[in-house]
C-alpha cells in the first residue's frame, strides 16, 4: 500500500469504528430505556386500553413495536455507516435504492425470525420452570444447526446471486486442494457482489450438506490463480479444523452462561417490581429486559470470541501456507485485500483485541515470511 493509501484506510476504519462505538452505546441505550420505562406501561396498555387479554398477542405486538422502534431510532447511523460512509471512500456501488431494499430485506428477516424466537424462548419459559435455560441452550443448539444448514441455501441469495462456480482452471486447482478433507468441489460457489460493493471477500458458509465455499465475483476479477488458489486454501482450513461447528458448540455453551446469569437478574429484578416471582407467569414487559441483559452479555464476552476467532484464522493461514507453499501469492491476496477494502493494516492491540474477529493484515503478512509449520496449527 502506498502511504496515501495507508492513511485513507486507517481514516475509513476510524469512521467504522466510531459508527460502530455509538452503535453499542445506541443500542444498550434504547433496551436500557425499553426495559425499565417503557415495557411494563405499554404492556398493560395493550393489556386493559387495546383489548389484548391473551398473553401471547400482547407479547407478539410488543416485540413488533419495541423492534420497530429500534430500528427506527438506529435507522441515521444504519444508513451513515452503510451507505453515506462507503460512498465517501470510494467502496460502494450501490444506489440509493438499492442500499433501501436491502436494508428492508434485512428489517424483514429479523423481525420474522425474531418473533419465532421471542415466543419460543418464551414458551420455554413459561413451560419449564428453573430449568428453562439448560432448555433454552439446547433450543439454541437446534436453531443453530438449521440456520447454519440454510443460510447459504436460502437466506445469502436473497441479497446476493449466487451461482456455482464455472472455472475449469480454478476447479482443478481446487479439486486438488479439497482432496482427501471431505470438503466435496461442488461446493464452490461464485457470489455476485460488484453490484453493491468493490470489497472482496471469500467464505465458508452452511453445516453439513449445505456447506460450501463463496468467493466474490470481486475477489475472482482482481486476483490471481495462485493468490485464488491460497485463499480459498485457507477456507479449506476451516473446514479441515472444524471451526464451524466449534463456534456452533462454543454459542451453546456461551448461551447456556448467559441464560443462567439472565435467570437470576430476572427473578431479583421482577420480584422487586411486582413482589412476586414466578416462571409460569413470566411477564411479558419483561422482554426487553431478556434482550437488554443478553446483549450486555454478549458484548462482555464478544473480547473471547473474538479471541477464539483470531487463533482459527491464524490456523487456516497456516494450513494455507502448509497446503501450497505459495508464500509470495499469500502476500500478494492480503495486500490485495487490504487495498480492495481499504483495510487498516496495523490498528492499535486494543482495537483488536476488543472488536477484531480476524488478526490484523500485518501480522497475517509476518506467518508468510516464517518457515512451513513454524506457527501452531
Amino acid at each position: 500500500m502506498t502511504e496515501s493509501q495507508r492513511v485513507e484506510a486507517k481514516q475509513y476504519n476510524w469512521q467504522q469504528l466510531r459508527c460502530d462505538l455509538l452503535d453499542r452505546v445506541l443500542d444498550l441505550a434504547f433496551l436500557l430505556v425499553a426495559a425499565l420505562v417503557l415495557a411494563r406501561p405499554l404492556d398493560q396498555w395493550l393489556q386493559h386500553t387495546a383489548g389484548l387479554d391473551g398473553r401471547w398477542g400482547r407479547l407478539a405486538v410488543l416485540y413488533m413495536l419495541v423492534t420497530l422502534l429500534h430500528f427506527v431510532v438506529s435507522f441515521g447511523l444504519s444508513f451513515y455507516s452503510g451507505f453515506v460512509l462507503e460512498h465517501r471512500f470510494g467502496l460502494s456501488q450501490q444506489s440509493l435504492g438499492r442500499w433501501g431494499q436491502q436494508y428492508l430485506k434485512r428489517v424483514a428477516l429479523t423481525v420474522v425470525f425474531g418473533l419465532f424466537v421471542t415466543l419460543g424462548l418464551y414458551a420455554i419459559i413459561w413451560a419449564c420452570g428453573r430449568w428453562w435455560w439448560i432448555v433454552a441452550a439446547g433450543a439454541f443448539f437446534l436453531v443453530s444447526v438449521i440456520l447454519g444448514q440454510l443460510f447459504p441455501v436460502f437466506i445469502m441469495p436473497l441479497f446476493q446471486k449466487t451461482t456455482r462456480l464455472d472455472d475449469d482452471s480454478l476447479m482443478q486447482r481446487f479439486r486438488a486442494l479439497a482432496q482427501g478433507t471431505g470438503l466435496t468441489i461442488e461446493g464452490v460457489y461464485r457470489q455476485d457482489v460488484s453490484g453493491d460493493t468493490v470489497k472482496a471477500n471469500a467464505q465458508l458458509a452452511g453445516l453439513g450438506r449445505t456447506r460450501r465455499v463463496i468467493l466474490d465475483d470481486t475477489l475472482l476479477s482482481n486476483f490471481t490463480e495462485d493468490e485464488i488458489e491460497v485463499i480459498f486454501a485457507h477456507e479449506v482450513g476451516h473446514h479441515v479444523h472444524k471451526h464451524m461447528s466449534k463456534m456452533v458448540a462454543m454459542g451453546v455453551m456461551y448461551s447456556a452462561g448467559i441464560f443462567l446469569a439472565s435467570d437470576v437478574i430476572f427473578r431479583q429484578y421482577i420480584r422487586s417490581v411486582e413482589g412476586t416471582f414466578s416462571y409460569v407467569d413470566f411477564p411479558v414487559w419483561a422482554l426487553p429486559l431478556f434482550t437488554l441483559v443478553f446483549t450486555g452479555f454478549s458484548m462482555l464476552l464478544e473480547p473471547l470470541q473474538n479471541a477464539i476467532s483470531r487463533h482459527f484464522e491464524r490456523q487456516s493461514d497456516q494450513y494455507a501456507l502448509n497446503c501450497t507453499a505459495k508464500f509470495a501469492a499469500f502476500r500478494s491476496a492480503f495486500h490485495r485485500l487490504a487495498v480492495l477494502n481499504k483495510a487498516h493494516t496495523e490498528p492499535h492491540w486494543l482495537e483488536v483485541a476488543l472488536f477484531h474477529s480476524h488478526p490484523p493484515i500485518s501480522q497475517r503478512l509476518e506467518l508468510a515470511e516464517r518457515p512451513v509449520g513454524s506457527a501452531s496449527a
